[in-house]
């Protein structure tokens, strides 16, 4: 078992390997992945909305 200060120390070095990306890159992904994310709600509204109409239509309501 190893313990806790050793993997704290490992943590560490580990976290002096990462690359950072820069601020201009984090703001284009962030804002891909806020139009994927409306995208994706809008077209799953949509298919709720025609399902709605759907199963309203089959049961006559």
């Amino acid at each position: 078992m190893i313990s806790p200060l050793v993997y704290l120390k490992h943590v560490r070095e580990e976290f002096a390997h990462i690359v950072w990306p820069s601020n201009r890159t984090a703001v284009a992904h962030t804002l891909v992945v806020i139009l994927i994310a409306l995208a994706i709600a809008v077209l799953v509204g949509i298919a709720d909305y025609a399902f709605g109409l759907l199963v309203s239509h089959v049961a006559g309501v």
